[in-house]
């Protein structure tokens, strides 16, 4: 992805090399979680639907593979219960040392404008003592419309 889309990266040094840290970005398309995961040195944990890890055949057991192998931590997005527990699993990669990438919105953008974010990151900061580095994502949505 550095060899075909060449992805600029500004602010990557404001990323503690240890230690617990919230990456909060705007979403909005598909790929930026692995654009993100490109400019940091360390390996980000992100929360994303289940869907992505609970589908049939080959195809949903190889989509399975590369997700949970990438870091991310499914989310059934069924209501508030749902929510909580991603925050516990967050919680606990940041109580770890570790990087969690979140989107403050809860989902991608449908038209790139910043929407009113939710309040997962606060919660994540106040119970882990975590940094939280903004971040944002600018132009993935012409490589993956």
């Amino acid at each position: 992805m550095h060899v075909l889309f060449r992805p600029r990266i500004e602010g990557a040094e404001r990323i503690p090399a240890t230690g617990p840290v919230i990456l909060a970005g705007n979403h909005l398309t598909f790929i930026d979680s692995m654009f993100l995961s490109l400019a940091v040195k360390r390996q980000v944990y992100f929360i994303g639907k289940d869907e992505y890890v609970t589908g049939k055949g080959v195809k949903g057991r190889l989509m399975a593979l590369f997700f949970t192998s990438v870091g991310m931590i499914p989310v059934d997005r069924d209501g508030g219960r749902g929510g909580v527990a991603a925050l516990q699993t967050g919680r606990r990669i940041l109580e770890e040392g570790r990087v969690f990438g979140i989107y403050p919105e809860g989902t991608r953008s449908p038209d790139g404008r910043l929407y009113r974010g939710r309040t997962g990151v606060a919660r994540l900061a106040l119970m882990t003592g975590a940094p939280v580095v903004p971040c944002a994502m600018i132009g993935t949505d012409r490589i993956q419309p």
